[in-house]
């Protein structure tokens, strides 16, 4: 059979990527006992051929009743997604699960099978207030923002935001001034200390600013030093003091 699916790693009772992550890079000779420690898990989403046959013109329906009675038999680490058509119960795991590492729900027709993206996906998010203490292009009209929060005693990067539209960017530009002398961070960074997914390896040159407390949005990828992806400007927070800012202990939570 051909499955499609995805591998994770439980960790206390959450999904832990970075342990996943950490697993791909093991040697040979520390493997075994990693795989002991933290074992991976199969979740299977859908089915895409059996015994020689393509079933991926079957319709969603189909398959997942096909896939269904493959993974009776199954045990763990072979686990089978969780699926619903009742639209309290959804509204339920979108609520709830996020506290498992989980980032939101997938929603699916009764199509047949594509490999172009012909779902949609729903995210859990959150307001967090982070530390804008630099910006990507003008500090007039910025066209991201980069987060930071105080970890280990000194203000960190933790990400980036989306890119900000230009009503969005003329806005925070208004609150934004020129670093003074002993900023804790440099003028130019890695793309991939901001995103390490990213395939431009470059630099990225940062036009540094006084802090100002801003709110945005995130999902729950966190990894305990940094957010896996780019954030959500929502509204500067003027009143706040930057210094004030903490790493919100739901965060620490996620990461454990």
């Amino acid at each position: 059979m051909v499955l499609d699916g995805e591998t994770v790693i439980w960790n206390r009772n959450r999904l832990d990527f970075d342990a996943l992550q950490q697993r791909m890079v093991t040697s040979r000779t520390a493997l075994s006992a990693v795989a002991n420690e933290l074992p991976a898990s199969f979740v299977a989403f859908d089915v895409l051929a059996v015994a020689g046959q393509d079933t991926r013109g079957v319709s969603f329906t189909g398959r997942r009743q096909l896939l269904e009675e493959l993974a009776r038999d199954w045990a763990p680490p072979l686990h089978l997604s969780p699926i619903t058509s009742d639209m309290d119960l959804a509204k339920t795991w979108l609520r709830d699960l996020p506290a498992t590492g989980i980032e939101g729900l997938v929603f699916k027709g009764s199509q047949p099978y594509e490999a172009a993206r012909i779902w949609l996906k729903l995210k859990h998010k959150d307001l967090w207030d982070v530390v804008c203490a630099a910006v990507i292009g003008s500090a007039a009209q910025p066209q991201a923002i980069i987060a930071g929060l105080p970890i280990g005693g000194e203000l960190k990067i933790v990400g980036r935001s989306t890119v900000l539209s230009t009503k969005a960017g003329r806005e925070l530009g208004r609150h934004l001034h020129p670093a003074g002398p002993g900023h804790p961070w440099p003028e130019e960074i890695s793309e991939s200390s901001l995103n390490r997914f990213s395939k431009d390896k470059g630099p990225v040159r940062l036009t540094l600013i006084e802090p100002v407390v801003v709110e945005v949005s995130a999902d729950i990828a966190w990894s305990g030093t940094s957010f896996r992806h780019p954030v959500t400007w929502n509204r500067v927070r003027p009143e706040l003091d930057p210094a004030e800012v903490k790493v919100p202990p739901e965060l620490n939570n996620r990461h454990r």
